[in-house]
């Protein structure tokens, strides 16, 4: 079993920045593809960023690419999401989640691990 806690949420304003973490536990984190998935209230939940398992290659929806930046560090067991020029709607609960599949996937049904998420609100 694989465990997902995200870190680093938070209020900003229009055109700040924030970065989320998220420290995996219980599996070799890498044999994980790790992905970032938001969801705002009444929608559902979209896909983000993913990476590759060396962290090698990188996927992105096509409303943030370019402003936001998804990493990791595999000695940490933790992924990051590095988001600027954010614009209020950004705003969301981003979670974290993990797939021991081995390839990355847009669909939230591919990842077996999730996060709890984290509050990401951006003011106009």
């Amino acid at each position: 079993q694989v465990q997902l806690v995200e870190s680093g949420g938070g209020l900003v304003q229009a055109g700040g920045s924030l970065r989320l973490s998220c420290a995996a536990s219980g599996r070799t984190f890498s044999s994980l593809v790790m992905g970032w998935f938001r969801q705002a209230p009444g929608k559902e939940r979209e896909f983000v960023a993913a990476d590759s398992r060396s962290g090698g290659s990188t996927y992105y929806a096509d409303s943030v690419k370019g402003r936001f930046t998804i990493s990791r560090d595999n000695a940490k067991n933790t992924v990051y999401l590095q988001m600027n020029s954010l614009k209020p709607e950004d705003t969301a609960v981003y979670y974290c989640a993990a797939t021991g599949r081995g390839y990355y996937s847009y669909s939230s049904g591919s990842y077996e691990y999730w996060g709890q998420g984290t509050q990401v609100t951006v003011s106009s």
